[in-house]
């Protein structure tokens, strides 16, 4: 969708976890009743140093991420949800298989929740416990059904590939099973090891079981591949999405829409400016509880730095960039940038079009670096 210089996106990080996944590196802390109660009030709170300003735009997508958004109780959401006007907004909820009851889904329903991102990950029992998940794929179909059901029909699924001990039969069984699926949305990532992950601190250990190159560029291709005959359309370079039914909200992150981010360690991009709130729940709480402002981290680029990685974020879109409509609503693209991008391997001009190549699709954060 166009973006308007009104449009603003919400984020909430949601930091609540029953066990911490081995991969992730956001902050995240065990769930507790009290923690939640904590996280409602500071959010409350939050909002309200916003009021005036998300009265005043047109908010098209709020999203709850995490951390595990779907152990937040209903209560809780409704507490969050009526303090922001929302009309016709995408709402997403991240969920983990695990926690989801019939009674859940109809309230998301009821609470006006329209989108839910499943956090599948695999169909392969075995992978699932190498990833250390609680759920197995049986329960992920049984709940993608179950929302499909209860009239939530915007669903997508997270899938992940360069797994330990992952091969390519067992990648492609994943990939059938994904095609009986009532899905409209996949985001597809390649395992990495993050700092401050269990599984960086054994990296040594576990990389031996890691597919090698050309294993990987297989379990990649074959996705594509496979996804395009599902219908899937692939709209960036790890998103897929059937019926135009893309991320409004993804979206704006790459097209560089505005967005506040609420809870501790969210980013926010609003007015040119990035910033991101403290990783730590009580000092988020006590900082707004005493109406100071939660933010410890900002920075606001400066010309032709905040063009470049703009230029960047909006080329990981699979159309590519319009350069007129671009600096229109950023500035001038630096002649220096175009020279370099003239002169990549990775990048093809098509009229007023800057877009990745096949070979840039692979390396985009060669890409990247070559602007930036």
């Amino acid at each position: 969708m166009p973006i308007t210089g009104n449009d603003l996106s919400l984020y909430f990080h949601v930091p609540f976890c029953i066990k911490k996944c081995p991969y992730c590196h956001f902050y995240s802390i065990f769930y507790k009743d009290e923690f939640e109660k904590a996280y409602i009030e500071a959010i409350k709170l939050h909002i309200n140093l916003y009021k005036e300003v998300i009265s005043s735009k047109n908010i098209v997508s709020i999203y709850f991420g995490g951390g595990t958004p779907s152990l937040l109780s209903i209560k809780g959401l409704n507490e969050i949800l009526k303090q922001i006007p929302f009309d016709k907004s995408e709402i997403t909820i991240e969920i983990n298989p695990e926690d989801i009851t019939e009674e859940k889904i109809s309230a998301y329903k009821s609470l006006g929740i329209n989108r839910v991102s499943i956090g599948a990950q695999s169909f392969d029992d075995d992978l699932l416990k190498v990833l250390q998940r609680r759920h197995d794929s049986k329960k992920s179909k049984k709940v993608i059904d179950l929302f499909y059901n209860h009239g939530i029909k915007n669903i997508s699924i997270d899938l992940m590939y360069d797994i330990m001990y992952q091969d390519l039969l067992s990648w492609k069984k994943t990939l059938a099973e994904t095609a009986n699926l009532p899905i409209t949305h996949i985001s597809l990532y390649n395992l990495t090891f993050e700092e401050n992950t269990l599984f960086y601190k054994n990296k040594e250990n576990l990389s031996k079981f890691l597919p090698d190159e050309n294993l990987s560029l297989s379990l990649l291709n074959s996705a594509i591949e496979e996804f395009e005959k599902m219908g899937f359309e692939r709209y960036e370079i790890s998103a897929f999405a059937k019926n135009n039914l893309s991320s409004v909200h993804n979206l704006g992150y790459w097209q560089g829409r505005d967005f506040l981010g609420f809870g501790p360690s969210a980013f926010s991009y609003f007015e040119s400016k990035r910033f991101r709130n403290i990783c730590n729940l009580k000092k988020y709480l006590e900082l707004l509880k005493d109406s100071l402002s939660p933010i410890d981290f900002e920075e606001k680029l400066l010309y032709p730095d905040n063009i470049n990685e703009l230029l960047a974020i909006n080329l990981r879109i699979i159309k590519g960039v319009d350069i007129n409509d671009f600096e229109k609503k950023f500035g001038k693209i630096p002649q220096e940038t175009i020279s370099i991008l003239k002169k990549s391997s990775l990048v093809e001009f098509q009229n007023n079009f800057i877009k990745m190549n096949k070979n840039g699709l692979l390396f985009y954060d060669t890409l990247a670096s070559e602007i930036i």
